[in-house]
């Protein structure tokens, strides 16, 4: 097997904790098989781990990060109930922020020794697919320093505004986790939180940007998947249990 072959999986419209658990089932898998690998003697065969590539819409949840506050949430228990938003804390990077209906969020499940054992690149070659995918559509995007994600009008402090939230874990080279890219998204669920803990930064969509009711989630997809394939120099192939049915995750 190709090391740097990818297994993509869009898994649709997907509650966050079954996603969540889903990330982790993946990547236990090749964690383990790395283990196993390192106590295994020299003469024995080596077990292939497998890297993944999934793409998902959530519904409207809060994630909070490892680094996180809680007061960068701003509603109560009863207020996330009237809204009909969940929240959860987890195990990513990171600070608070949304993810929900016209995002596409990105969760890259891959074995880091068959690309590069270094976690700033890692977090840079992420935030270089959006960049380039934004720039497909005329949207000029860069890196805010000392920040995270990907940013409008990053050189303008009282302009720039993030389009784009990351967060990973990497447990064994292994890592999990992701992007959340603004496509569609209502950015009103951005007003009950302070996103990523910036509070005097806003945050944009593409739709906003390219001032267009709607952009096709498709087109943006498979953008991304080029991308993706161009920096980690990989082969980006389809699940062979690719679905839009959930039920067996």
């Amino acid at each position: 097997m190709n090391q740097r072959q990818i297994l993509f999986r869009d898994l649709g419209t997907i509650g966050y904790a079954a996603a969540w658990d889903y990330q982790e089932q993946l990547c236990r898998q090749t964690t383990n098989r790395k283990i196993a690998n390192r106590k295994a003697a020299p003469t024995a065969p080596q077990q292939a781990t497998q890297n993944y590539l999934l793409f998902c819409e959530h519904l409207p949840v809060y994630t909070l990060g490892r680094s996180g506050h809680d007061v960068h949430l701003l509603l109560d228990e009863q207020g996330l109930q009237q809204q009909g938003i969940e929240f959860y804390k987890v195990n990513r990077g990171g600070d608070i922020t949304f993810h929900g209906p016209g995002q596409i969020v990105g969760y890259p499940i891959l074995d880091l020794d068959h690309f590069f054992t270094d976690i700033h690149r890692y977090m840079r070659t992420l935030e270089e697919v959006i960049i380039r995918t934004l720039a497909d559509y005329d949207l000029l995007a860069g890196r805010l320093a000392g920040a995270t994600g990907v940013w409008l009008d990053a050189d303008k402090a009282h302009k720039a505004r993030k389009i784009c939230a990351m967060g990973i874990r990497c447990t064994h080279w292994t890592t999990m986790h992701g992007w959340a890219l603004n496509v569609n998204t209502d950015l009103q669920y951005f007003s009950h939180i302070i996103p990523c803990g910036i509070a005097d930064k806003g945050v944009t969509s593409m739709h906003r940007e390219l001032k267009t009711p709607y952009l096709d989630p498709a087109a943006v997809k498979e953008r991304l998947k080029y991308h993706f394939a161009q920096l980690f120099e990989a082969e980006i192939l389809a699940s062979s249990d690719e679905s839009s049915d959930n039920s067996k995750l």
